[in-house]
């Protein structure tokens, strides 16, 4: 049951929100990356969500307000990182770069470089801004960043089986976010990557980067870029796949949050960092490549890790 609005704050909430309403659910595919399986179901309580991510504009207002200064604006200690070149420990963060030479393997590298100066303010790097993309969604942003917008803001982040509800838009079990089919009638339901993932980007959706909220149809809740533009931040913990289905409906997992930090870690990585979980794909994810703008699909990420096609939106639970 959606909760009734008795204050100037909810009034204000319902403006800017959208009420997700509680049910049980199918979450998670069998059919495409291991760590999606297996399908099981969850059960969620109803939830406001942002309409969009946190834009450009939002952020700024943040910043202002607050005097916050981003992950990535800041030099990384040399403590942290034991064993990092001096050289390496500056300020920046990762933007994607189509590489100009043919490709030597998979290696990501080479297309993602880590660029000085490179922050929220300025996603590409020193010499670019925001000014002109205000309404995108706000990038450059680690774990610690969206955490602290939501606390400001009197919300929340979500997490990863609300985020799943939500971006299901009713469709239970769907492929996508609006039905079966990538693209029906031809027509782009969000901003992903068109061509030869990372060389070539016919942009036939209209955008090679971000694109402004709403720029796309919303799914069935009025949500609007819960797939493709940026990968959003959750609060769950990364696991490398989802756990068993319940056995009776009596044990079905209500409210699930992963919070086992230290399973998230990557084993092989040389500076042990936790890692959440991403959800909804991102303006680079592409047929040949990622086929990740689905609301089943998830992705791993560093907690102290910023790029160019990350940002968040929150929530807001009725206690």
């Amino acid at each position: 049951m959606k909760p009734s609005l008795n204050s100037v704050v909810d009034l204000e909430l319902a403006a800017e929100m959208v009420w997700v309403p509680g049910a049980t659910f199918m979450m998670g595919s069998n059919d495409h990356y291991p760590e999606e399986s297996p399908v099981h179901p969850v059960t969620v309580d109803g939830f406001w969500i942002d309409e969009t991510p946190v834009t450009n504009r939002q952020f700024l207002e943040f910043v202002n307000a607050t005097g916050h200064v981003t992950f990535a604006e800041r030099k990384p200690r040399a403590e942290d990182y034991p064993g990092a070149p001096p050289s390496n420990l500056r300020a920046g963060s990762l933007v994607f770069t189509p590489p100009k030479r043919p490709l030597q393997g998979t290696d990501i590298s080479q297309w993602w470089i880590f660029t000085l100066g490179a922050n929220w303010r300025h996603p590409l790097g020193r010499k670019s801004s925001i000014g002109a993309v205000l309404d995108h969604p706000v990038v450059h942003v680690a774990y610690s960043d969206a955490r602290a917008y939501a606390e400001w803001v009197g919300k929340e982040l979500p997490t990863e089986a609300e985020w799943e509800r939500a971006a299901r838009g009713g469709l239970d079990q769907a492929e996508f976010a609006w039905g079966d089919e990538l693209a029906p009638g031809g027509n782009h339901m969000a901003n992903t990557w068109q061509g030869s993932f990372p060389v070539e980007n016919s942009m036939d959706d209209g955008f090679a980067r971000t694109s402004p909220v709403r720029s796309y149809p919303p799914n069935g809740y009025g949500l609007y870029d819960m797939i493709g533009n940026v990968w959003e931040w959750t609060t769950d913990y990364w696991s490398v796949r989802h756990p068993e289905a319940a056995a009776k409906p009596c044990c079905i997992p209500s409210n699930p949050r992963n919070a086992d930090a230290d399973a998230s870690i990557d084993p092989a990585a040389r500076v042990k960092v936790p890692r959440r979980v991403l959800k909804g794909g991102s303006h680079l994810c592409a047929p040949d490549y990622c086929r990740r703008y689905r609301p089943a699909a998830r992705h791993a990420q560093e907690i102290d890790t910023s790029t160019s096609h990350v940002g968040f939106r929150c929530v807001r639970r009725v206690r």
